[in-house]
């Protein structure tokens, strides 16, 4: 829109009418120059862009179609397969580990009952509590002359049975005596045997102030059973040649009592070595 001196100019009319056609013409100037200008900004913005392809295509090493790099070459980008390898690395093994072996076989199986045995292995302890009670122990010895730690009838079915080793230790609470035997059997069948066949009773082992004729000329009383291929004994009296008899509990107790600790020095030694062939460290 074009102006004088004296302001906007008027057409035909007189003063004070403005001359119409004169503004349509300036207003349509007006907006052929806009569109123009909007143009030329559009067209600078999108060479803005593809020179910006263009840098970066260069700086990645190819030209903006693909191509070689900036120095002209035609070598393509490499592929998956062209990328450097990693050196081979072993596949994960989900091979489960064997189960820990089981503790039973270990006094079950004579060809890994392996470790040593005898009355200082297996009755260690110079006093023992069970259960509350205290009973200190007089003496322990061990043999392969199974009959000679027993009484005819069990000396018999020893002998039948193949016991190869007898391990006694004798125990003392409160004027009672307690001696129980861990005989060794060739297996658990014949432990079996020996404990449903076992006649009175396991001889008392004397000395350390219990007397050589303990259940001699008193009754005592007797108990018998096995673990594994080990066939454990008990006999239990008085000291003073009380008999023991079926009404009276305290020796009876007392020859439970000792049973129990057999039995469980036997699942000790099954559980030292299953432990140590677990570690393959020698059987202690």
């Amino acid at each position: 829109m074009s102006y004088g001196q004296g302001g906007p100019g008027w057409g035909p009319g007189g003063p004070g009418t403005p001359d119409w056609d004169a503004l349509a013409e300036d207003q349509a100037a007006h907006r052929a120059r806009r569109r123009r200008w909007l143009l030329i900004g559009g067209g600078a913005a999108a060479a803005v862009a593809v020179a910006a392809v263009v840098a970066f295509a260069v700086v990645s090493g190819g030209s903006p179609g693909g191509g070689g790099p900036s120095d002209g070459s035609t070598s393509a980008l490499p592929s998956p397969e062209d990328l450097p390898v990693s050196p081979d690395q072993p596949d994960p093994d989900f091979t489960e580990a064997p189960p820990p072996p089981n503790p039973r076989e270990f006094i079950t199986d004579p060809a890994m009952d392996t470790a040593p045995r005898s009355a200082a292995t297996l009755f260690p302890d110079a006093s023992v509590t069970l259960d509350g009670r205290t009973f200190q122990r007089t003496g322990a010895a061990s043999t392969e002359e199974c009959a000679t730690a027993a009484t005819d009838g069990l000396a018999a079915v020893l002998a039948e049975t193949g016991c190869t080793e007898m391990h006694r230790a004798t125990f003392t609470r409160e004027g009672i005596a307690v001696t129980v035997g861990i005989a060794v059997l060739p297996s658990e069948q014949a432990a079996d045997r020996a404990r449903d066949d076992a006649e009175p009773y396991v001889a008392p082992l004397t000395g350390g102030g219990v007397p050589a004729d303990l259940c001699r000329y008193s009754a005592c009383r007797s108990s018998a059973s096995s673990l594994g291929r080990y066939a454990y004994f008990t006999v239990s009296g008085y000291l003073d040649g009380t008999s023991v008899t079926a009404q009276e509990e305290r020796a009876l107790a007392a020859g439970r009592d000792l049973a129990g600790y057999a039995a469980d020095r036997l699942h000790a030694r099954a559980e030292r070595q299953a432990e140590a062939a677990a570690t393959a460290e020698p059987a202690p």
